[in-house]
């Protein structure tokens, strides 16, 4: 494959991503929230309880970061915090009444606007698409090289 197409490839993909994230942006601040509070919401909504951990990995964020979210969306009274009892070094997180309720009207509302960027894109081009962006985030995520 030469360089060009690559790079051509990976400035297409980084763009395509920051429209994307624009436009998740969006509807995160149409709810009252930051896009880092509404990926936390949405993990909680469709997996239910998770520990902090769990949380952190699937949001990208340091633990740090992920205290401060948290803590966040615990004022807004959009989560619940519960430590484990068997192991207390585990803090479980899940969404409160509130945050279901906010999230059973806010993500369809979200899905079916992302789902508009779709329009014209066929079923296989989609999944030949995932097939493609799973194995370059597998070797982006170990390094690998061919």
């Amino acid at each position: 494959m030469e360089t060009k197409q690559v790079g051509l490839a990976i400035e297409a993909l980084v763009r395509t991503s920051g429209a994307f994230h624009q436009r998740i942006k969006e509807d995160a601040t149409r709810n009252g929230l930051h896009v880092t509070e509404f990926s936390v919401l949405e993990l909680l909504y469709h997996q239910g309880r998770q520990p902090v951990q769990k949380v952190a990995k699937h949001v990208l964020i340091t633990s740090g970061s992920t205290t401060y979210v948290l803590d966040k969306l615990l004022k807004k009274e959009l989560i619940t915090r519960t430590v484990c009892s068997e192991d207390r070094r585990i803090t479980y997180i899940e969404l409160s009444e509130q945050g279901q309720h906010l999230m059973q009207q806010a993500f369809p509302e979200h899905l079916e606007r992302m789902k508009q960027y779709f329009d014209g894109i066929e079923e296989d081009e989609i999944q030949t698409w995932l097939e493609i962006t799973r194995k370059l985030g597998k070797a982006a995520r170990k390094g690998e090289r061919s």
